[in-house]
């Protein structure tokens, strides 16, 4: 049975979508005025994992993520590099996709942007105010926040303390606008010179938090069954989210709310952000570090946990994915020599490792529990291999085992092809098996050594010597 925590509850909760055997789900996307660092790639990352696991489980998953393609920030940015707003977003919406797709993040079903809803992001809007939620000022539209009766419960906050904190963040304009400091932007008018759409409130341009309402309502429905994203976004972009979504429909607007944990640096701990400065994008990243590297580093912690971004901890998990990318070699070497036919006792022992994975992962999707049984597999796999006489079928059904269940942590797994073309080579490793029966030790040592600084690495094996290229 699948368990998630949701947010909202504080509490885990079996797991049933509206639709049996349909996930409708929608994370939310970056704000596209930069390359995304590591901290945006976790949420990524984490909720690529957990869409992997319920299509593993069988249901086939609607997943939709946005790009806010217009934003304050957006537009400071594209009159810093002296482009239009457009021409921004399609510069690191092009950027996004390399990235992700280097660190094997699957496409989401769409990736609606802000700009491209603006006639839905209105009528929403209007529906709101009809409704009594959302009022008119001065050409800007405001949410009234304290008429939605359930606002604070996801963010667990009271609206007395919520009203403290929006105090101080309130501009003189703002004071002047709003009925309520709580009351938040639907609508912005339009600077001079700033990019903008007609409105039945004047020129201008969507608030931050509308626009999700409207693309996970259009593309997904009234209620959908995950809703996920970072922990800097409970409040107040999720909070506000509920509030204009269920005002609008009348509907619950999410089942389940799934938030990922922050990515922290130094030895303070610090989140990673970009205000903060402290920030590492993925594509100046994975220019030195491999893109499998950094998306195993990331995908086998658990998704609510912290991550500490270090050298050290991804050297463990270069040498982690390492140790599973060996034994998966291992196996294909052992093919060379295998006898036909299956083995029963291989195929039970597999089956029970699926079900060791599927227990651990059922508990709000725990990758390190999973993980931990995927290294006890590469254990077995090994021991295996390591036997006088192997079965072909046996061999394959480890190999298609890890592969299934790492690809879950966005793994690929490929054989490498040990296969040396150069007769001298050969012959080197042939006369180094000559010495080492011979007990010539330092001749062996030596074409060991040689070899190695040519980039072919030997490995005795009770098979004989096997080789492959670094």
């Amino acid at each position: 049975m699948l368990t998630i925590y949701n947010t909202l509850t504080r509490q885990k909760e079996e797991f049933k979508p509206l639709h049996p055997g349909v996930v409708n789900m929608y994370v939310c996307g970056p704000t596209v005025y930069n390359y995304i660092h590591i901290g945006n790639a976790r949420s990524a990352i984490a909720f690529d994992t957990v869409r992997r696991y319920l299509e593993f489980k069988g249901y086939r998953v609607n997943y939709v993520s946005n790009f806010t393609d217009v934003d304050d920030k957006m537009i400071k940015e594209a009159h810093a590099e002296g482009i239009t707003v457009p021409q921004l977003a399609d510069k690191f919406i092009k950027a996004f996709m390399a990235d992700t797709t280097a660190v094997n993040i699957e496409p989401a079903t769409k990736h609606p942007r802000a700009t491209e809803n603006i006639p839905e992001i209105i009528a929403f809007i209007q529906k709101l105010i009809d409704n009594g939620y959302a009022y008119e000022s001065a050409g800007d539209v405001y949410y009234r926040a304290r008429k939605f009766s359930h606002y604070g419960q996801l963010s667990g906050q009271s609206l007395d303390d919520l009203e403290v904190g929006a105090s101080e963040h309130v501009s003189a304009d703002e004071i002047g606008k709003k009925e309520d400091p709580m009351d938040f932007a639907l609508w912005k008018t339009a600077k001079p010179g700033e990019i903008n759409w007609d409105s039945p409130w004047g020129k201008g341009r969507p608030g931050w938090h509308i626009e999700c309402s409207v693309m996970s309502t259009k593309y997904l429905g009234d209620t959908i069954d995950i809703h996920a994203g970072g922990q800097d976004l409970e409040f107040p972009h999720h909070e506000n989210e509920i509030a204009q979504s269920e005002a609008a429909t009348g509907q619950p607007f999410v089942r389940y709310w799934m938030h990922n944990g922050f990515v922290t640096i130094g030895k303070d701990n610090e989140k990673m952000s970009k205000s903060l400065h402290n920030f590492v994008t993925v594509h100046d990243i994975i220019k030195t570090v491999d893109p499998q590297v950094l998306r195993f580093f990331m995908a086998t912690t658990q998704y609510r946990r912290p991550i500490q971004y270090s050298a050290a901890n991804l050297t463990d998990a270069k040498n982690n994915l390492a140790h599973i990318q060996t034994a998966y070699d291992n196996l294909t070497y052992r093919q060379r020599d295998a006898q036909a036919g299956s083995d029963e006792a291989v195929s039970d022992q597999l089956t029970g490792f699926t079900d060791r994975f599927t227990t651990a992962m059922d508990d709000d999707i725990n990758v390190q529990n999973g993980i931990a049984v995927v290294y006890e597999l590469v254990k077995a796999a090994n021991t295996y291999a390591q036997q006088q006489v192997v079965r072909a079928a046996a061999l394959q059904a480890y190999k298609d085992k890890l592969a299934q269940l790492v690809s879950i942590f966005g793994i690929k797994l490929v054989a490498h092809n040990d296969e040396i073309d150069d007769d001298q080579i050969k012959s080197l490793i042939e006369e180094r098996n000559q010495a080492r029966k011979n007990k010539d030790f330092a001749r062996s040592d030596q074409i060991r050594d040689d070899l190695k600084k040519q980039g072919i690495i030997l490995e005795d094996t009770p098979q004989g010597t096997r080789y492959k290229k670094e």
